[in-house]
């Protein structure tokens, strides 16, 4: 039992050692090999740990390895920009001044929500207001917006009626709208089927912001004969 408990100890100081040499970064902010390293090394840890017929050198020597290898590809990062690129991958622009960018978006394995909640995160409720929304190599997400941004700001929360090419038959009747008027206006916009709108919402007033696959986003307005009830 001493055994377990004394051989607990060291690992517990030495993974301590370890990930303060490493750097202080919390998780959200790993490029994805230290992730991957930092998982690794909290895995074989446990091992020496959990049986006491495992000698400790077992879990230490692994460890130093891993870290070795953490600095080894963070030197190599710093050197070269390709390697930097093969090991954490590049940040990725999702919507800029034409609006979403589906390619990227798909890219990122990613759906027009997955988008929808990470703006929302960043306390941006409306498209309307953002120059670019930039996915950075560790997973967090950058938002830049319009200059005009807080003028633009209004108190009407968007819905989404039309989420990658489906409808959404709650929020269209909760806005009070048909499918028959959202298709004509698409029609007007030359837009004849469903599944070439990635993005259709819309706000209490009426105004509209639709964005096509692989085309610039357009702003328009529809009447809403309930005001909206959101």
């Amino acid at each position: 039992m001493l055994v377990v408990f004394f051989k607990g100890v060291i690992i517990f100081i030495f993974v301590l050692f370890v990930m303060r040499l490493m750097g202080k970064r919390e998780l959200g902010e790993m490029q994805p090999f230290e992730l991957v390293i930092t998982i690794i090394i909290a895995e074989v840890a446990c091992i020496p740990m959990n049986d006491p017929g495992i000698p400790i050198y077992f879990g230490l020597i692994p460890i130093i390895t891993l870290v070795v290898l953490h600095f080894i590809i963070s030197f190599l990062s710093r050197k070269s920009h390709k390697m930097r690129k093969f090991f954490s991958g590049s940040s990725m622009i999702v919507l800029d001044k034409d609006g979403i960018n589906y390619k990227n978006l798909k890219a990122l394995n990613m759906t027009v929500a997955d988008l929808i909640e990470a703006v929302r995160s960043k306390d941006y409720a409306d498209f309307n207001q953002l120059q670019y929304v930039i996915f950075e190599t560790n997973g967090s997400v950058s938002i830049i917006p319009k200059k005009d941004a807080e003028e633009n700001a209004t108190d009407f929360l968007p819905i989404p009626l039309i989420l990658d090419g489906k409808y959404i038959d709650e929020n269209i009747a909760k806005a009070e709208v048909t499918k028959p008027q959202l298709t004509k206006k698409f029609n007007q916009m030359g837009l004849h089927r469903l599944k070439d709108v990635l993005l259709c919402d819309i706000r209490q007033d009426g105004s509209m912001y639709v964005q096509p696959k692989n085309k610039r986003y357009i702003q328009t307005k529809l009447a809403i004969s309930g005001g909206g009830n959101w």
